[in-house]
């Protein structure tokens, strides 16, 4: 059930593989110390498609490719409260999946994705957010639609007529052309990208590291239909969290919904 006074913490993870020994249990361990209580994972390369549970009582529904290639995939850990909120869930493809949560109030739908790098070829791009597109235009418009995860993608500052989209608090000024895809996404279906509406120092803004440590990226990304976007009240990037991946943990902070039975 929902309380519209609750509030929670909804992350992604681009946590960069899931099958090696350990790594499950270090993510697990991560989000509790966290107190995220719906992780959406990017890049987990787990195979095809199921539900697992872990020994410390986490859920985990999973999506990945089904030809035993150890490659991109995507999952959303829960926290057992938030499992027994779990309505219904869909696993799209290797780089989709989403997950509908029961609440008495209001229903909230995550979808997580890894988007393809701004290096994939135009045609795997296209593919990506067509898919997204038909996902989202299922989607119960009543809802609080949260759509996360590595998006491979670089903002940079708000552009003309982009007011209640892309906010004032991006990280730098270049824009990658898979920052334009998503921007143009999140236009066409009235998104708020939250991870540039906040004010914060850099370092709780970037997402990515580059392997020299030189390079630091915002293309982690936390967005919500725009009805709600005041329900999120504070997002950012955590450089603690460590799974030993290039990416930061991103949280958004007071969700307005509470997930349990």
């Amino acid at each position: 059930m929902t309380h519209p006074k609750k509030t929670v913490r909804v992350g992604c993870w681009n946590v960069r593989i899931m099958y090696s020994t350990g790594k499950t249990v270090q993510v697990c361990r991560e989000m509790a110390k966290y107190k995220v209580e719906i992780l959406g994972i990017s890049e987990c390369r787990w195979t095809g498609s199921g539900q697992v549970r872990t020994q410390t009582g986490e859920n985990i529904i999973f999506a990945g490719r089904n030809d035993n290639q150890h490659q991109s995939g995507v999952a959303i850990m829960m926290s057992k409260e938030a499992f027994r909120a779990l309505e219904s869930w869909n696993p799209v493809s290797d780089r989709i999946i989403t997950a509908r949560f029961n609440s008495k109030h209001i229903k909230s739908t995550i979808i997580q994705v890894y988007a393809p790098t701004n290096d994939a070829d135009t045609d795997e791009k296209d593919r990506f957010y067509e898919l997204l597109q038909q996902v989202y235009d299922r989607t119960p418009r009543h809802d609080i639609i949260i759509t996360m995860g590595d998006w491979n993608a670089k903002l940079g500052h708000q552009m003309e007529g982009e007011n209640g989209v892309v906010g004032k608090h991006g990280l730098g000024s270049d824009r990658s052309e898979n920052g334009e895809r998503f921007i143009e996404f999140c236009a066409a279906n009235n998104m708020a990208i939250t991870t540039t509406m906040f004010p914060h120092k850099d370092f709780h803004k970037y997402t990515w590291t580059s392997p020299d440590g030189r390079t630091r990226n915002q293309i982690d990304h936390i967005a919500v239909n725009g009805i709600f976007k005041r329900s999120v009240q504070y997002t950012r990037a955590f450089r603690g969290a460590d799974v030993g991946s290039d990416h930061n943990l991103v949280i958004g902070y007071s969700i307005k919904a509470k997930w349990g039975g």
